[in-house]
């Protein structure tokens, strides 16, 4: 496997197209606008940057990474000679059934494909394809540049052969795999977004404030950010999408978000992406300020 195509150019896709460039892959980027393209390749540069200048890299590392990247806004072209394809797209089900429609067309036979979903069934996913076998999830952690974890996800008719393949290519990447099993929200958000949505109930009927929440599991847990902080970190509008794939998966309603979550995301505040969640994020501060929708 020497041929990657990435779909997606957002914070996931630049990511991950950062961590196969820098291990000497041939990366194709795709998304649907060259300004999107051009802002990744930008934010790719500036995290191999910051390598640089903590002594991970050195500056023709850097160099030889960035000629490693070609981009494309044409789907076809993009994915024609692809050895596997990673899809990183929008966590919606829709839109991860028409790619795969049209990846499965596209694509040679040999092609694995690939999603770095983080709750949306693979078997699902697969079945709009030809080719079960070959569909597999890639569930990179955010930021992939930093975070050892893919959590490598079987669908129902995923084959050995392709998992064992992932698994060995996750750890040429220096990543750790953890194979897990096809039921909703896997492994990772199945425990963690409970977690957050708890946190959330817990400052909605009023037992504690945002700030006393995350320092009691940053420093009671050991997390390194407290749970209302990661939820802004991770997209507010993402936490709803994975509790509604997981209510609706599971049918429990202790997965129900919590209805301050879902008035947060219709009113547009979804963390840090729009500059306030449960705190307030102001561009070149790095003081975390609770939004002043929540003072006391």
């Amino acid at each position: 496997m020497k041929k990657i195509s990435v779909i997606g150019s957002g914070t996931m896709g630049n990511g991950i197209a950062h961590v196969f460039a820098q291990h000497g892959f041939e990366v194709s980027l795709i998304d649907l606008k060259q300004d999107f393209l051009d802002k990744a390749l930008a934010t790719i540069s500036k995290n191999l940057d910051r390598q640089v200048s903590k002594g991970l890299i050195i500056e023709s590392e850097k160099t030889s990474a960035l000629s490693n990247i070609q981009t494309f806004t044409g789907l076809s072209e993009g994915v024609k000679s692809a050895d596997l394809v990673i899809e990183a797209a929008t966590e919606n089900m829709e839109v991860k059934l028409d790619l795969f429609r049209q990846l499965d067309q596209l694509c040679p036979a040999e092609t694995i494909l690939a999603t770095n979903t983080s709750s949306i069934s693979i078997t699902k996913i697969a079945s709009v394809t030809n080719r079960a076998s070959q569909v597999i999830g890639m569930h990179f952690m955010n930021p992939v540049p930093v975070m050892k974890l893919v959590e490598v996800i079987r669908g129902y008719a995923t084959s050995d052969e392709i998992t064992k393949q992932i698994m060995t290519l996750s750890s040429n990447l220096s990543k750790d795999p953890v194979e897990v099993n096809d039921y909703p929200g896997f492994i990772a958000n199945r425990i963690l977004m409970p977690m957050i949505n708890e946190a959330i109930y817990s400052l909605y009927e009023g037992v504690a404030g945002i700030q006393e929440i995350d320092t009691v599991m940053k420093l009671g847990m050991a997390h390194p950010m407290g749970p209302l902080q990661l939820a802004d970190f991770i997209g507010l509008d993402v936490c709803l999408s994975i509790l509604k794939v997981l209510h609706d998966g599971f049918g429990n309603p202790k997965y129900a978000p919590c209805p301050l979550l879902v008035n947060m995301v219709e009113a547009g505040f979804k963390g840090v992406k729009t500059g306030e969640g449960f705190y307030k994020y102001t561009k070149g501060s790095k003081d975390l300020v609770v939004s002043p929708r929540f003072s006391k």
